[in-house]
C-alpha cells in the first residue's frame, strides 16, 4: 500500500473524529463538512511519511481550518449591518430536521454559548476540555504559547460555566418552566403552552418582521406555534444568571429569549435579536463543563 493510499485509510477512520470537532468549533453541519474537506485537501499535498500520530495531526489540521473560518466569520459580521445580518443567517442550504438532531446530540446550550467566545479561546476550549488535546498542540494551532493557549481554555471555561442568581428553589422552578416552553413549542403543543404562561403574559420581540409586544396566553400561544421554527436549534442556559432560551442559526447566536416567571407560571417572554443586546448578555451552561484530564 502506497504511503496515499495509508493516508486515505487513516483519514476515512479518523473522519467521524473530524467532523466531530470542526462541529463543536462552527456549529454548523455544513460548515463542518466543508473543513473536514479541506482537511483531507491540505493533508493529502502535505508530506505525511514522518507524521508518527496521524490522528493527533489531522486534528490539528482542522483545528487550524477551524480557527481561519472563525476568524472569517468575525470579519464578515464586522461589516454586515442588521438587516444583512438577519438575511445572512436566514438562509439554509442543509436540512434543517438534520441539523437539528446533531446540534441536539452535541447540546444546544453548549453550541450558543461556545459562539459568544472569541475564535481562540473556542478553539482552546474545545480541543482542551472536549476532547483532551495536549496544550502543545494547541499552542501550536492557535499561534500561542502552551501556556497561554492553557489561559484561553481556562478564561472559556468561566464564561461557558454559569453562575445561577436565583435562589435554589426559584432557580430550579424556573428553569423546568423554561424547559417546559420549549418542549412544548417544540412538539407544537398549545395546550401545553397555555399551561406554563400566566394569563397575562407580556411577550416582547425586536425580531425584524415581527417586532412589537403580544400580551395573553393564547395570542402569545399561537404566536410563538407560528414561529416554532426555530425552537429545534434552541436550548435552554442561563441569561445573566437566569433560565433561558438561546437561538442557533447556521452555527450563530440569532437570537436570546429572555424570561421571567412567578410561582408556577412564565409572566414575560422577551425575544432579542439586536447584535449589540446579544453581545451584552452573560450566556452561560446551567450545568458546569469540567476540563479533560
Amino acid at each position: 500500500m502506497n504511503a496515499q493510499a495509508e493516508l486515505a485509510e487513516h483519514f476515512d477512520r479518523t473522519r467521524a473524529h473530524l467532523r466531530a470537532v470542526a462541529y463543536r468549533m462552527l456549529g454548523s453541519a455544513d460548515e463542518a463538512d466543508d473543513a473536514v474537506q479541506e482537511t483531507w485537501l491540505r493533508a493529502a499535498r502535505a508530506d505525511a511519511g514522518e507524521v508518527a500520530n496521524v490522528p493527533g495531526w489531522l486534528t490539528t489540521i482542522v483545528g487550524r481550518i477551524c480557527l481561519d473560518m472563525l476568524r472569517a466569520r468575525g470579519r464578515r459580521d464586522e461589516h454586515l449591518v442588521e438587516s444583512e445580518r438577519f438575511d445572512q443567517v436566514s438562509v439554509h442550504d442543509g436540512d434543517p430536521a438534520d441539523e437539528a438532531v446533531l446540534a441536539d446530540s452535541v447540546g444546544l446550550a453548549l453550541l450558543v454559548v461556545l459562539d459568544t467566545l472569541s475564535p481562540a479561546e473556542r478553539v482552546a476550549f474545545v480541543l482542551h476540555d472536549l476532547f483532551s488535546v495536549p496544550f502543545v498542540e494547541i499552542g501550536q494551532i492557535v499561534e500561542r504559547s502552551p501556556a497561554t493557549a492553557k489561559k484561553l481554555a481556562s478564561r472559556a471555561r468561566q464564561r461557558v460555566n454559569g453562575t445561577p442568581v436565583l435562589p435554589a428553589a426559584d432557580h430550579a422552578r424556573q428553569r423546568r418552566l423554561v424547559a417546559a416552553f420549549l418542549a412544548a413549542a417544540r412538539a407544537g403543543d398549545l395546550q401545553a403552552l397555555l399551561a406554563v404562561l400566566a394569563p397575562d403574559v407580556l411577550h416582547r420581540s425586536d425580531l425584524p418582521g415581527s417586532a412589537g409586544e403580544r400580551r395573553g396566553a393564547r395570542s402569545v400561544a399561537e404566536g410563538t406555534l407560528a414561529g416554532a421554527d426555530g425552537a429545534r436549534l434552541a436550548g435552554v442556559l442561563l441569561v445573566d444568571g437566569v433560565p433561558g432560551i438561546g437561538v442557533l442559526r447556521e452555527g450563530r447566536l440569532f437570537l436570546v429569549l429572555r424570561v421571567t416567571a412567578d410561582g408556577d407560571r412564565i409572566t414575560g417572554i422577551e425575544i432579542v435579536s439586536d447584535p449589540a443586546r446579544l453581545a451584552a448578555f452573560g450566556l452561560a451552561l446551567d450545568e458546569e463543563v469540567s476540563p479533560a484530564a
